[in-house]
């Protein structure tokens, strides 16, 4: 049996979430060991399946370029221990010493390839405090989950976008000027998400759309009718959901915020009224 379905780019996060949070690897370390979580809309929406708790976001990308977003009290990375979590914002490194080879660390990507490569953007020196783990995470020896949609899915090689990236390097940047730096572990796309939520095969068949539909994914399902039956009612149940994330910190920075400090080449702390200007610093 067929069925065609179509995800938009929230869609997807969800249906990613609720398939990692069913992996063996994930339920296992949900009862008796660590899940380290890093904060990004995707990996709140897991954080939601599996603590029912939203994230902090911070980085993101918006209209106007590459942005953070506001403060609030929610954290932006936790640490599950045996399903009990744990903020470890302000020391996400120490936690990543503590994971081992039966316990999951589950972070986004900003971009992936048709490789299988993977990386995610860093706005701050030292990628600020996870970015002082990140190295440490995939020399750590646990279970890495890349959770991430296919609209990160980019024409060329993560390789090139490392080498084109940096946070110095650019002199004017829509947002803060940011670096790439590689990730490797289990990538989980809406695809692979259908595919581990039932058991199907799925091919995408086109991308993006129109009226709220941009970046979306459309796939034919193909299985037996109740498993392909299983993967369209996953897709019916997150139908027009919206992005995961505590609500304070979804509302983007502006000029003169707290991040202006340390991000570098924002072409909007220079713009008049709210105008993006061409300038050379």
């Amino acid at each position: 049996m067929r069925a065609q379905v179509t995800v938009t780019v929230a869609e997807a996060k969800r249906i990613i979430a609720r398939a990692i949070a069913a992996l063996p690897e994930v339920k296992q370390a949900l009862q008796n060991g660590r899940i380290l979580l890093k904060g990004g809309t995707t990996v709140s929406a897991v954080a939601e399946e599996l603590a029912g708790i939203t994230l902090r976001i911070s980085g993101r990308v918006s209209p106007r370029g590459t942005k953070t977003g506001r403060g609030d009290g929610a954290a932006h990375s936790i640490l599950l221990e045996k399903g009990v979590p744990r903020n470890i914002d302000d020391c996400f490194a120490e936690a990543v010493s503590t994971l081992g080879p039966s316990d999951v660390a589950i972070i986004g990507a900003n971009a992936i390839d048709a490789s299988g490569r993977a990386a995610i953007m860093l706005g701050r020196t030292l990628g600020g405090e996870p970015g002082k783990g990140l190295a440490g995470l995939m020399a750590q020896g646990c279970k890495v989950i890349i959770a991430c949609g296919l609209e990160k899915l980019i024409p060329g090689s993560v390789d090139e976008a490392v080498r084109c990236s940096g946070i110095r390097g650019t002199d004017w940047s829509m947002g803060m000027a940011v670096g790439l730096v590689p990730l490797v572990g289990k990538i989980v796309t809406e695809k692979e998400a259908l595919e581990i939520i039932a058991r199907v095969k799925c091919v995408v068949i086109g991308k993006g759309g129109i009226d709220g539909a941009e970046g979306s994914t459309t796939m034919v399902v193909e299985g037996e009718p109740e498993e392909v039956e299983k993967a369209v009612l996953a897709v019916l149940a997150v139908k027009g959901t919206g992005t995961s994330g505590s609500p304070a910190s979804l509302l983007e920075c502006e000029a003169g915020s707290e991040g202006c400090r340390v991000h570098q080449a924002c072409a909007w702390k220079h713009g008049k009224k709210g105008v993006l200007e061409w300038y050379v610093r």
